[in-house]
């Protein structure tokens, strides 16, 4: 059938069974806005800033494990989209973000907003276009959603110039999609395996990391199988917590920086690692000659870019986290006895006993650690949980019992401030019936506050629960550890009334200082149905511990702070 090429990219979405679009309109995607007004088969939730729309795809994307798509006109529209695509893409995220351009004939030439938008995403994408025919965009649509989606995930921008989306062309949607150059390898080298589970069945200290992309594979049921049959002991990172569960009595917790000592430890004291699509990110292995130096090393990942990037592997099986370990577990089962790690599931257990994750709680000052805890117990532990960035997310990840993976979704390579709040509106979106709840803390839910109005806008009722202490207090942290308590630019004089400010939007507001306000208004937000602002005065100088200084090692952490 003949289309424009506005009229393709809405097909292209139909047959792709998308549902929601965010974004934000202007003059190059003008024509695509046309088609969305006359379309039936997606909602398109405007935003109120392109960053905004990005992040809310990604939160829909982590939430649900679909492709999120999102629009952004040209020029600036596109830069203010950036830090999302690279917060997308640092976390393996799949996206489509398809922008407007100026006219062919006008690129170059400086014409009103016209950036190199291909040569800026370049580098913080899995994959781009610049759509020069409007004969080529039916394939490059489905390329994009086959790239973003396959091996190992991100986010694919599309760039299409203003004429494009006006002309008219042969509409032919490819059902499948072969590239020469493209060729994800799902499924693990035998031989390769075998060796894995040989070198397992006869290591004495095996811990199990799992990162990312065991959430990325869908993987988090057979990975439960896999530490369940071998009795290993599991780890995870930020970006896998859920994975294993927290009432699972092999997890030991998340590791790096801000992890507990027992997680630490065993990658410490390991003699074999069996990674399960991390990617060796330098906030958790810290001083890299001193990281899992006893430990041989099985690294399972579908990009084989990453094997080997960081550290060095013994065992590389490149392949689909959840194939490659669906094909361990009979091997497993068969040559590896879980009773002879006992002892050093002991001593684990033991490290956990001496320096559990704590807080000294207190009756006069909210501890932000409780607020997470609180929320766990009230709602027992069903909510999908969004961050910002800083103490609170590393509070989050430590705290709250996370039971199912794509449970918690926060930004964790790049640690994108703004990021929550969006997200959480993304989240909601992808499952409308389920809680979802953003921390954040006093600085962060700035930077992206105006996205409280799409909330409203969209009937979207996101609780997001401020972890307020008056410092940036990550900064405010390192500054007390590391820089003498010089708090340059980190305390924070002046604040908005988040209350009225939340009210002003058409939400909710609560300023809670007990913890019986907050218990109050916490069920209030729910049963409101309403976008919600819970402001919770914390303890200002509270820190997160353990701490691994940056550059330092996994088994010299910093377990209290003392002046």
């Amino acid at each position: 059938m003949e289309l424009s090429g506005s009229q393709m990219v809405i097909e292209a979405l139909r047959r792709e069974n998308v549902s929601v679009v965010f974004g934000y309109p202007g003059g190059a995607i003008m024509n695509v806005y046309d088609e969305v007004y006359k379309q039936d088969y997606f909602q398109h939730i405007l935003v109120k800033h392109e960053q905004a729309a990005i992040h809310a795809a990604d939160g829909y994307a982590r939430s649900s494990g679909d492709v999120g798509v999102a629009f952004v006109t040209s020029g600036p529209g596109f830069t203010n989209a950036v830090t999302g695509l690279a917060t997308a893409y640092m976390d393996s995220i799949p996206m489509v973000v398809i922008s407007g351009q100026v006219p062919i004939t006008m690129i170059g030439t400086d014409a009103f907003q016209e950036i190199d938008a291909v040569g800026i995403s370049r580098p913080c994408v899995k994959h781009n276009y610049l759509v020069k025919d409007v004969k080529d965009l039916p394939r490059i649509l489905k390329e994009a959603f086959y790239i973003a989606k396959s091996g190992r995930p991100g986010p694919v921008h599309v760039d299409i110039p203003k004429d494009v989306t006006a002309h008219i062309g042969k509409f032919e949607y490819p059902e499948t999609i072969k590239m020469q150059t493209y060729k994800p390898t799902y499924k693990g080298n035998v031989r390769q395996i075998k060796k894995a589970v040989e070198a397992i069945a006869n290591a004495k200290r095996p811990v199990l990391y799992i990162g990312g992309g065991a959430i990325n594979s869908n993987a988090s049921e057979v990975v439960r199988e896999f530490a369940k049959i071998t009795g290993i002991p599991a780890v995870e990172t930020l970006m896998a917590r859920g994975v294993m569960g927290d009432e699972n009595p092999l997890l030991l917790g998340m590791l790096g920086m801000h992890g507990c000592y027992s997680a630490n430890m065993a990658m410490s004291e390991a003699d074999i690692m069996i990674a399960f699509g991390p990617r060796f990110d330098d906030r958790v292995t810290g001083k890299l000659s001193e990281f899992a130096k006893h430990a041989k090393i099985i690294h399972i990942d579908i990009d084989p870019s990453s094997i080997g990037k960081i550290v060095p592997i013994d065992y590389p099986i490149v392949g689909d986290l959840k194939n490659v370990v669906q094909g361990m577990i009979p091997l497993a089962k068969e040559k590896v006895d879980s009773s002879k790690y006992k002892s050093w599931r002991d001593l684990l257990n033991r490290y956990n006993e001496i320096h559990p994750l704590k807080y000294d709680d207190s009756d006069d000052v909210i501890k932000p650690q409780w607020v997470i805890e609180r929320v766990g117990e009230l709602l027992d532990g069903d909510a999908f949980i969004t961050t910002d960035v800083g103490q609170h997310q590393m509070w989050t990840a430590q705290f709250y019992p996370f039971s199912f993976p794509r449970q918690f979704v926060t930004s964790g390579g790049l640690g994108t401030m703004g990021f929550g709040l969006p997200a959480a509106i993304g989240v909601k979106r992808a499952f409308p019936h389920k809680t979802s709840i953003n921390f954040t803390g006093d600085g962060s839910i700035l930077m992206n506050i105006q996205e409280l109005m799409t909330a409203v806008e969209a009937k979207t009722p996101v609780i997001n629960i401020i972890l307020n202490n008056k410092f940036l207090g990550m900064v405010r942290q390192w500054q007390t550890f590391f820089y003498d308590k010089r708090y340059s630019s980190t305390d924070i004089q002046v604040q908005p009334d988040f209350v009225k400010l939340v009210e002003s939007f058409g939400g909710v507001g609560y300023r809670v200082t007990t913890k019986e306000e907050f218990d109050t208004a916490l069920q209030d937000a729910i049963k409101s149905n309403k976008v919600a602002m819970i402001d919770v005065q914390v303890d200002r100088l509270e820190n997160v511990l353990p701490m691994v200084p940056a550059g330092g090692t996994l088994y010299n952490m910093m377990l209290e702070y003392k002046e």
